[in-house]
């Protein structure tokens, strides 16, 4: 039995791996699926003191208090930033760390270092009425859509999921200053259907920290590749599991 933590993005919460969830736990293994703060079942959480770290806390007291080991940790989109602090703080819990289609930092990059077009939503927070809060993206015409979502009942269903997300979480540093992090093996998932003009995807190095030959799988779907194709990424996350 694996144990599988599966961290959503920005702006989502934990219920967008509803579909994801039952398939890993009926092939026999534990799965958790969290919200973090602000977003949500957590939305009257939100305030402009959360940030990155808030989330890292979130995680990685869910794995010490769960006692949880040999933890596969998947993080998608914003969460590659969470999922790489919290493997830095325990890395001798940290069995695997899954980038769906995730940000990917170095040791005190934010996620503008990661993906510079951040800045400009950044900007657009400190202007407006409130001063930190980021309104989820729009929905673009297909293949787009919203999120790489395109179907209208899942368009329906993820709008339900989404709040805004806090300034903080796009200024905060990474970590990544454990040594013993660079141990722990990584699998990157790319969604390469609908990618946004403008976003452009840092190259996965050949070789892994821990010296292994990189990872890199693609599922031909949209960047929710846990709404739009939960089948196909459960099989690849099944091929973690130890």
């Amino acid at each position: 039995m694996a144990t599988y933590l599966l961290v959503h993005g920005a702006w989502h919460s934990g219920q967008c791996w509803e579909r994801v969830v039952p398939l890993l736990a009926s092939a026999g293994h534990r799965v958790s699926a969290p919200t973090l703060t602000g977003y949500g079942e957590k939305v009257h959480l939100l305030s402009p003191e959360v940030g990155l770290d808030t989330h890292v806390d979130d995680v990685v007291r869910l794995i010490t208090e769960g006692a949880m080991t040999e933890v596969i940790l998947v993080g998608h989109s914003y969460a590659g930033l969470v999922i790489s602090s919290a493997a830095n703080q325990i890395p001798d819990r940290i069995a695997h760390l899954v980038y769906l289609d995730a940000m990917v930092p170095e040791d005190g990059e934010t996620a503008v270092d990661v993906l510079p077009v951040a800045q400009a939503q950044i900007d657009r927070a400190l202007q407006s009425d409130s001063g930190w809060r980021i309104p989820p993206l729009p929905e673009f015409p297909p293949p787009m859509g919203l999120f790489g979502v395109t179907d209208p009942a899942d368009v329906a269903w993820l709008r339900t999921m989404l709040s805004d997300q806090p300034v903080r979480c796009l200024q905060q540093p990474v970590r990544l200053d454990n040594p013993a992090v660079d141990a722990i093996p990584r699998t990157h998932i790319h969604c390469v259907v609908g990618e946004p003009e403008g976003i452009t995807r840092r190259p996965v190095p050949a070789i892994q920290p821990n010296g292994d030959p990189a990872q890199v799988w693609e599922l031909a779907t949209g960047h929710d590749c846990m709404i739009t194709a939960p089948v196909e990424l459960t099989d690849l996350l099944l091929k973690l599991g130890y």
